[in-house]
């Protein structure tokens, strides 16, 4: 596990401009997701009641917007821009994943230069394909799920109970998520490799114990540097604070390219000869 860590570690930096590529890319989507999300909410909250207002002020601002958001068009040309967003991600994110990961099976076998582009045009039609299979079965529980979080929204006399009655299945859910995005970086990795799908995905679930715990030790890393810069924002507020907080969004993106790395050269050193 640790060689894998140290191995990834090393392919990561490698591959350093990439992480700068993912950076701005992120760093876009970022932007247009808050503005598309601004320009909408911004309006309605202009509106709104101030402190000293009744309740009845309230509950006719209330009706009044969600007239505006369900009964007329005015949301249409947020929707339509977030629509065009998610699918932005959607066809670019498995792009990035075929390229990476070919020049990091690569680099790992055989040294050289990276080939992002390389394997782009040679895998990406299979990770598209693979990515857009993940993100419908994740989602999948939302249709059984959802109409019961409605309900228990709308039937419980407290939080605490509202909070006890979506527990179980939120924590099914984020199992499931987890499962189902680790079979399929397996599975994206075997077809950058060119292997059969039925082989990577039969061995993914052999070694699938070792596989999910040192993902889960890559994920608590991430997180664990996410809580210090958080403590560090909070207790040196100020410039510095502002640095490292801005600063840490090239390093998430770090430890996420890490951890594909570490996964991938764990998977790889699974692969029977």
């Amino acid at each position: 596990m640790k060689t894998h860590m140290k191995q990834g570690w090393r392919l990561t930096f490698k591959h350093f401009y990439l992480l700068l590529l993912v950076f701005v890319y992120q760093l876009l989507w970022g932007f247009f997701l808050y503005r598309a999300i601004d320009e909408t909410v911004s309006p309605l909250l202009r509106r709104f009641p101030g402190a000293t207002a009744s309740a009845q002020a309230v509950q006719t601002f209330l009706t009044e917007a969600q007239i505006e958001l369900f009964k007329t068009d005015m949301a249409m040309p947020y929707l339509w821009m977030l629509g065009g967003l998610f699918a932005a991600r959607m066809l670019l994110t498995p792009l990035f994943n075929a390229g990476f990961f070919h020049s990091m099976l690569q680099q790992s076998r055989s040294g050289g230069g990276t080939r992002f582009r390389e394997g782009v045009r040679k895998a990406w039609k299979p990770v598209m394909l693979l990515y857009w299979l993940q993100a419908l079965l994740t989602f999948a529980p939302a249709y059984f799920l959802l109409p019961k979080a409605y309900n228990a929204l709308l039937t419980s006399h407290s939080t605490n109970e509202l909070i006890m009655t979506l527990l179980p299945g939120a924590a099914l859910w984020l199992l499931w998520g987890i499962v189902v995005s680790l079979l399929s970086l397996s599975l994206q990795v075997g077809a950058v490799s060119e292997e059969s799908m039925a082989a990577v995905l039969w061995r993914s679930i052999r070694h699938f114990l070792p596989y999910a715990a040192l993902s889960m030790l890559m994920w608590m890393i991430g997180m664990t540097l996410g809580l210090a810069v958080t403590g560090v924002s909070l207790v040196w507020a100020g410039f510095i604070a502002l640095v490292v907080h801005q600063s840490y969004h090239l390093i998430k993106i770090m430890m996420k390219m890490w951890t594909l790395a570490t996964q991938l050269l764990y998977l790889e050193s699974r692969r029977e000869p």
